[in-house]
């Protein structure tokens, strides 16, 4: 085990040498001159001059890579065109409503996907899988964008059950911060349920027709023991790296969803300075969420084991 967590911790080094490189390349893909582009309308040449400077930007392409990747090594991520601070300040400042989301998200996702795909598979053919296989669909069709936008037509302007925009610090009101998060949570992990429930569905399905567990039923055992302790594990594997997968990409798509409901997310962060042209924030924030997909998928890579014994990491 130890040695196959040095190994992935050791391939995801090229990984990251290719993301930085992608990110560090966002600058100069830009057509045109970019810090003119950053600076838009000012035309002191002092100004632009030194804003080149401070960057870096009058230095070889290769310096300038090498200079920056060793600032993000120690964690110096640079400091934004417009405000002055320090982008791994803006980012800190703005990453707990983006983790909340997700994690809210994802348990969102699990607490629907998980029942509605083992009761589907376990009644297969039957009007709860008709209706579970429906709703997956619908929530894989439908945008983000439109099923926000639709519940708060209905939850806030026509029930007015919650609140519509907006976010409150949990250490300040829990009970408002819950409401504020819910119907963001329910946008971002629509899809994700939709496309966990099609695979636990499925997963359990080829699981069920499986030798050991047609032995299980020929032995007496109830349905129930035979899906909860003989099946279900070994099902999961496949479901597990779905969520996973899907945990990464909620990152990416709170970017949507904090702007339909004003969340001071880090998806927020990367919008406004795109407008902006504030571009180290957007690589510190590209760096992060890819940073933080590849945690997640080094993370479900090493369940595998507890979920199958059978697979062993050398």
């Amino acid at each position: 085990m130890g040695t196959y967590v040095l190994q992935r911790l050791l391939s995801t080094i090229p990984v990251l040498f290719l993301v930085s490189l992608a990110v560090f390349s966002l600058i100069h893909l830009t057509p045109g001159d970019p810090v003119t582009i950053m600076l838009g309308e000012e035309r002191n040449v002092e100004i632009i001059e030194a804003t080149r400077r401070d960057l870096g930007l009058d230095q070889p392409v290769l310096v300038q890579y090498v200079t920056w990747l060793g600032r993000v090594v120690r964690g110096d991520l640079g400091r934004s065109i417009r405000s002055k601070q320090p982008v791994a300040d803006l980012i800190a400042q703005r990453l707990p409503a983006t983790v909340q989301l997700a994690v809210f998200s994802i348990i969102l996702a699990l607490a629907i996907a998980l029942p509605s795909g083992i009761i589907s598979a376990v009644k297969r053919g039957s009007f709860l899988d008709a209706v579970a296989t429906t709703i997956s669909l619908l929530g894989v069709a439908v945008p983000s964008f439109f099923l926000g936008i639709l519940l708060i037509f209905v939850l806030s302007l026509h029930l007015r059950w919650l609140p519509p925009t907006g976010y409150v610090s949990p250490t300040v009101d829990l009970w408002m911060n819950l409401k504020l998060m819910l119907m963001p949570a329910i946008t971002l992990g629509a899809g994700a349920a939709a496309v966990i429930t099609r695979i636990a569905r499925s997963s359990l399905l080829e699981v069920l027709e499986q030798e050991y567990v047609r032995t299980a039923r020929a032995k007496g055992l109830a349905e129930r023991l035979v899906v909860s302790r003989h099946a279900l594990k070994n099902a999961m594997i496949p479901v597990v790296t779905v969520t996973g997968l899907s945990a990464g990409h909620l990152l990416g798509g709170a970017v949507i969803v904090e702007q339909i409901f004003a969340l001071p997310g880090v998806g927020r962060l990367a919008v406004e300075n795109i407008f902006n042209r504030d571009f180290p924030v957007v690589q510190g924030v590209v760096l992060l969420l890819a940073v933080i997909f590849l945690a997640v998928n080094f993370v479900v890579d090493l369940l595998y084991a507890a979920l199958d014994p059978r697979i062993k990491y050398g």
